[in-house]
Order: C-alpha cells, then sequence, then structure tokens
C-alpha cells in the first residue's frame, strides 16, 4: 500500500496529547491513508498498549485510515530490546519501533545497535550520531532509519541521511508527533526530507514507499 504515512506517532497511551481516533482523524483530514501509533512502552505496558490500540483499528477504517498498531520501545536496556518487541509481536503489534540514541536524551549505549540486529524491529527512530556498521546490520535486516522533524532529535538529520545512503539502508520521514501541531502535511514533509539533504529522487522515493513490502522485509 502506497500513500502519504507516517511510522512513528504518540497518542495518550503515552506521552501524547490526543486520543488514538482524535490523531487518525486529524491526519485523515491532511491527507494520511496510513498512521501507525507508536507509543512509548517497555516490559509493563507493551501488550496493554498493543491491545488497546487493536480496538480503535476500525474506526480509523470509518475515516479511510489504515492503523497500523504498534509500539515504540523507549529507554530499555539494550538487552532486552528484543524481548520487548517480542512481546508487543504476540500481542498483534504490526510494527515496532526503537527510540534511538538521539542526542538529547540519555538513551543506553548500545541500544542502536540492539535494534538493528534485532529481527522482529522495523524502524529505527532518532538513531543520533548512528555508526555505519550500525546502519548496515540495519540494511540487512530490513529495519529503515528514520529523518524526523521532532526538535531536538531531528539534529542529527543529516548524518542519519549520509549514513544510511552509504549503507543503503532504507529511510522513513516521521513526525513524532505529540500534539497536533506536530503533524506534517505532503509538503512539510518534503522539506524535513530534503533539508535533511536527501535529494529530490531520494525524497520521492520515500514518499511512495510501499508499507506493505517494507514491512515484510523485516
Amino acid at each position: 500500500m502506497t500513500g502519504l504515512y507516517d511510522l512513528h506517532t504518540h497518542t495518550i497511551l503515552s506521552d501524547g496529547e490526543m486520543l488514538p481516533i482524535e490523531l487518525v482523524r486529524r491526519m485523515a483530514v491532511i491527507g494520511y491513508t496510513t498512521v501507525a501509533i507508536t507509543d512509548h512502552v517497555d516490559t509493563s505496558n507493551a501488550v496493554s498498549v498493543v491491545k488497546t490500540l487493536l480496538d480503535v483499528q476500525e474506526s480509523a477504517r470509518l475515516f479511510g485510515v489504515r492503523l497500523l498498531c504498534g509500539v515504540e520501545i523507549t529507554h530499555v536496556p539494550p538487552s532486552q530490546i528484543a524481548i520487548v518487541a517480542r512481546q508487543a509481536r504476540q500481542a498483534g503489534a504490526e510494527i515496532v519501533v526503537v527510540h534511538g540514541e538521539t542526542p538529547v536524551e540519555p538513551v543506553a549505549p548500545g541500544t542502536n545497535h540492539a535494534a538493528c540486529i534485532c529481527p522482529d524491529v522495523n524502524v529505527l527512530a532518532h538513531p543520533g550520531l548512528i555508526t555505519i556498521e550500525d546502519a548496515r546490520l540495519a540494511h540487512e535486516n530490513g529495519i529503515a532509519l528514520e529523518i524526523t522533524s521532532r526538535g531536538g532529535h531531528n539534529r542529527t538529520n543529516g548524518h542519519v541521511a549520509l549514513v544510511a545512503r552509504e549503507a543503503a539502508c532504507q529511510i522513513v520521514v516521521d513526525s513524532d508527533a505529540h500534539a497536533p501541531h506536530d503533524l506534517l502535511d505532503k509538503e512539510s514533509k518534503l522539506i524535513v526530507a530534503q533539508g535533511a539533504g536527501l535529494t529530490a529522487a531520494e525524497t520521492a522515493g520515500i514518499m511512495s514507499l510501499n508499507i506493505d513490502r517494507f514491512l515484510r522485509s523485516g
């Protein structure tokens, strides 16, 4: 499935401001056809978050949006990332995001690496100064690296774009939205991508990503 997508958003199920269906409705109005809700989880809530989101899928469908029920594994010790990812998958998660080593939060060293070798992970969010070695592992495992519009996290977008290009890694551009003002319309998403140093051709490929094919590749 192609169309305007966002694979990283948050609701009141963690630290966001919107109910899941409010987020979906607002994104439908600005043209999105695929939205992943990926609230922050650890060992305490991965299962309950996924199960709650599954109850919203029909409402999202009625608004013309495919809701991907997911999680963002956040501040979990690297050795437990695979465990939490598996918990989420078993609960029905369709997408698993890992909160990468952003330069503005005390994410444990080794988080990027643990995410890049985990078969249940789809996206490594805002991975900061990710190494080329980890990016190559992400490529081998079908894991996308994220270019983000979120303040602070976006400081290393240029580095992420360069490393992803060298490693032939899939790139996704996401909002990491927590509130209505964080949502990206199509033009804003293009600006975030090109502002990170991506070419027009690279940006077009990212914007037209086939989500079903991408998720199967992981």
